[in-house]
């Protein structure tokens, strides 16, 4: 029975991480397969959140295709740029990573609280999240969109009929991307890779 993670391009679920590097090219993938999850929401306020995950995708697969060899993982990628002037794909990793963080809060909040509806786990994961990198310019728009989420038991049904094998798959799949997100952090936080971008 195909649900939502079984359409997925990738999952991150099938991310490799080796010795706590993760590889770019499948990073991408399920990066891009989560984007479309904010279709599901099926506001078009999600549009600048997908707007500006998929910029930020673009900016990474560039580096990865202008050096496929310096790029294989995303920690090679952020450090091949770090002695330099032009750090554009460790922005765009940056603030994607951000974007996934709010994504994996968002979803964890609204898996942890069953009573709660997508209004309220997504503006408290925003108030955790991305809120603190956003100007006024920029809070009003996010705000707006997570008073446009669905009602949940709508959001639910659009990631599949079946929602004892949606709950199976949604959980392995987040746990992946909590993981993920929290290697990142970790890394740049590291060598404080996200100093001034």
């Amino acid at each position: 029975m195909s649900t939502f993670f079984t359409e997925m391009k990738k999952s991150f679920v099938d991310v490799p991480v080796v010795d706590q590097k993760i590889d770019t090219a499948d990073f991408l993938e399920a990066s891009e397969s989560l984007v479309k999850l904010f279709d599901l929401l099926g506001s078009s306020a999600f549009a600048v959140v997908q707007k500006d995950m998929t910029g930020n995708i673009t900016k990474i697969r560039a580096k990865l295709l202008a050096d496929p060899a310096g790029s294989a993982t995303l920690q090679d990628l952020v450090l091949s740029e770090a002695g330099t002037k032009t750090k554009t794909a460790t922005q765009g990793l940056l603030w994607l990573s951000r974007g996934l963080q709010f994504t994996a809060q968002a979803m964890r909040e609204t898996v942890n609280s069953p009573d709660l509806e997508l209004t309220k786990t997504f503006t408290d994961a925003y108030g955790k999240t991305l809120s603190k990198y956003h100007g006024m310019l920029v809070k009003p728009i996010f705000k707006l969109a997570m008073k446009a989420c669905p009602y949940r038991k709508d959001f639910f049904a659009k990631l599949g009929a079946d929602q004892d094998v949606v709950t199976k798959q949604l959980e392995a799949w987040l746990e992946a991307l909590e993981n993920i997100v929290d290697i990142i952090v970790k890394f740049f936080a590291s060598g404080d890779y996200g100093k001034g971008l």
